[in-house]
């Protein structure tokens, strides 16, 4: 793995370096020579432990990659692997990866266990008001694609979701204030219920 990170990051050295007029096809380049090897040729990575980017909102990987460059997310996996990374890119590359992935086929959500989808489509849908909890639909909207700096949550691995909810339940992921006082009040059974059901859609 190891090995992997240092060509990885070697590789993003070697892609920044290109010209003004190949920065229209730099995305491609760093989506398709880079992040491939942990998001998947496409950006529908094959392991919960990496997100799937492809159909993701612009906007939000912009802000995660800037997150990671400046060291504000401080999740295990970020410092593993994206603190390094994202180090390297300029503002071209970050806006012209993010478009890349954007504009790639997200993919498709699958139900999960039916006790949690019901649990989890109350959340979304309703949000839980005796905890102070909106409904999380409010911001990702009701098929959970996202908008602008709100992520898409749909198609998204359940585990990477889940582990994205409990961050900011603890505090180890610090970038997105909103999401932790949204989820401070949750359960574990509850949070990994609402990211069942987004992750469905």
């Amino acid at each position: 793995m190891k090995r992997m990170i240092a060509f990885a990051a070697g590789a993003v050295l070697a892609f920044a370096g290109t010209t003004a007029s190949a920065q229209q096809n730099e995305g491609k380049a760093l989506a398709t020579g880079v992040c491939s090897a942990c998001h998947g040729p496409n950006g529908q990575s094959i392991s919960p432990v990496f997100p799937n980017l492809a159909g993701q909102q612009s906007a939000y990987i912009v802000l995660q990659l800037d997150a990671f460059r400046g060291k504000m997310r401080g999740d295990p996996n970020a410092q593993a692997y994206m603190w390094g990374m994202a180090s390297q890119l300029s503002e071209t590359a970050i806006k012209s990866v993010a478009d890349y992935y954007a504009s790639q086929k997200p993919a498709a959500g699958v139900a999960g266990d039916p006790a949690l989808m019901a649990e989890g489509r109350k959340i979304f849908t309703e949000g839980i008001p005796q905890q102070g909890v909106p409904a999380c639909a409010s911001c990702h909207l009701p098929g959970a694609e996202g908008v602008a700096a709100f992520p898409r949550l749909a198609g998204q691995h359940v585990e990477y979701l889940t582990a994205q909810l409990e961050g900011f339940k603890s505090g180890i992921r610090a970038n997105a204030p909103i999401m932790s006082n949204v989820v401070k009040s949750m359960s574990s059974e509850q949070l990994r219920a609402a990211a069942t059901y987004a992750a469905s859609k």
